[in-house]
């Protein structure tokens, strides 16, 4: 099997109880991860995508790719 690589944009902030909160959204499916680092949060979140990947597969809007634009 071939290997692929998906960017998926993210955002993270920490909550008013000093928790991280990161935060995806793959296709249609939201993604989140919580830590008590910002490192943590990312690598939770990493994880939540990861099983909406493999469960729902790549989501169109992620697997197009534009060829060169003359």
């Amino acid at each position: 099997m071939s290997r692929r690589e998906v960017q998926v944009g993210y955002t993270v902030e920490q909550d008013e109880t000093g928790t991280w909160c990161a935060y995806a959204l793959v296709g249609r499916v939201g993604c989140n991860g919580y830590a008590d680092t910002r490192e943590e949060a990312i690598a939770d979140l990493r994880e939540a995508v990861l099983m909406v990947l493999e469960d729902d597969g790549i989501p169109e809007t992620l697997s197009v790719v534009l060829g060169d634009v003359a």
